[in-house]
């Protein structure tokens, strides 16, 4: 048992999906799983574990921000042996040609946080995508003519920014802004285990425009469904 998860040994599954909201982890589990159990509430911070076309998956909240998930990451490695890791999530778009409601698949993610020049001592750290996930997910994506963009993002500290410069990343080829991926694809290879982030754009820096709630939602069920479809068949691989 961990201390911020709190779940019975054995009860979170080998592959896990990582949304921020605790409400999104519930929906996830009520809609697309047989038989959900709740094994994790501490701080609201919701756990389940399921059946997804027979094979046996959790999904387990992260919060808001890399504090926050590399807790979880952490703890979900460390104290429950899971070795599959796909954050689900949405993010701003920062180059024009991306649409409200593409899909995000990660292959880096830079940052502005000092968390990794903390953990290795000034250094900077290359934080990348498990490749044989990041392949699969883009295979997929193709096979199934989703729109889709596939590249680095920006893990940011600051959702409310005084700094304009954004943009500038999208000069250094970055899709798109996001608070997680760093975390956790740092945490998830200095164990060994494998990682990807998979996002909705959910907004567009360049053009302003933002989806509304009702739209989050059908194009957020399209994403889980697509991370649940990807960790059971690379399962099967």
């Amino acid at each position: 048992m961990s201390i911020h998860i709190g779940a019975q040994e054995g009860t979170i599954a080998e592959k896990v999906l990582l949304p921020g909201d605790p409400l999104r982890a519930k929906y996830i589990a009520e809609t697309f799983f047989t038989d959900p159990v709740c094994c994790s509430t501490i701080r609201n911070m919701l756990g389940y574990t399921g059946l997804y076309r027979g094979e046996r998956v959790s999904v387990q909240a992260t919060g808001m921000g890399m504090p926050s998930a590399s807790i979880y990451v952490h703890e979900l490695i460390h104290g429950y042996g899971v070795s599959e890791l796909i954050r689900v999530g949405t993010c701003g778009a920062l180059r024009k040609n991306m649409q409200l409601r593409d899909l995000v698949i990660a292959i880096s993610a830079s940052t502005d946080s000092a968390a990794n020049r903390i953990r290795f001592d000034g250094a900077d750290y290359a934080a990348a995508a498990d490749a044989e996930l990041f392949t699969a997910a883009v295979t997929m994506a193709r096979e199934r003519g989703i729109r889709f963009h596939a590249g680095p993002v920006l893990t940011t500290d600051n959702f409310y920014s005084e700094n304009r410069n954004s943009l500038y990343w999208a000069e250094w080829g970055h899709l798109a802004s996001e608070m997680e991926t760093n975390a956790v694809y740092t945490i998830a290879a200095g164990a060994g285990a494998r990682a990807l982030s998979i996002m909705t754009v959910s907004d567009s820096v360049v053009t302003h425009e933002i989806t509304t709630a009702r739209e989050r939602e059908r194009s957020f069920d399209a994403m889980a469904v697509f991370a649940l479809d990807l960790l059971c068949a690379h399962g099967r691989a």
